[in-house]
């Protein structure tokens, strides 16, 4: 299985990730891990992707996804995938189960501002946000509930409709 938890920078993909590879005992993801060093460096000055950044970045991690279900492991991966293009060419690397850590602008500007050491600054979270498609077919999350919580509710989903 491939879970994908997606959502505008800030909203807690990685950590709530973490937590849900860590129940399962998965393998987990993180696609800013994905990027090569022009995306890291354009997104650390401010300045938004574009779809021709992204392409290349997504298809990296769509062999990566594929390779670990021909391994017959399952793989919590944590990725913006704001629009539905985006998401639509994740789904080439088999069946996604996508989650939607869902929040507003006032939740997560104050935990983007505490984060020490990450590339992508505040200023960008409003083009997270004009650019974010949010999906219909997802497991929707609300990140104002604690990690554990959050990752507690994506595994019942998940194991109810296994």
């Amino acid at each position: 299985m491939i879970v994908v938890l997606m959502g505008v920078c800030g909203c807690g993909k990685s950590t709530v990730g973490v937590a849900l590879a860590d129940t399962f005992g998965w393998t987990f993801l993180d696609a800013d891990d994905f990027h090569p060093e022009a995306n890291v460096a354009k997104m650390a000055t401010g300045v938004p992707l574009t779809d021709a950044d992204r392409w290349p970045w997504l298809d990296r991690m769509v062999g990566e996804l594929q390779a670990i279900e021909r391994q017959g492991r399952h793989v919590v991966l944590a990725c913006s995938a704001l629009r539905k293009i985006y998401r639509d060419r994740l789904d080439r690397a088999g069946e996604i189960r996508w989650v939607y850590l869902k929040g507003d602008a006032a939740t997560i500007e104050p935990r983007m501002a505490s984060r020490r050491g990450h590339f992508m600054p505040a200023t960008l979270l409003a083009s997270q946000f004009a650019t974010l498609e949010e999906p219909a077919d997802a497991i929707v999350v609300d990140i104002a509930q604690p990690t554990a919580a959050q990752a507690a509710q994506i595994a019942a989903t998940l194991r109810s409709t296994a």
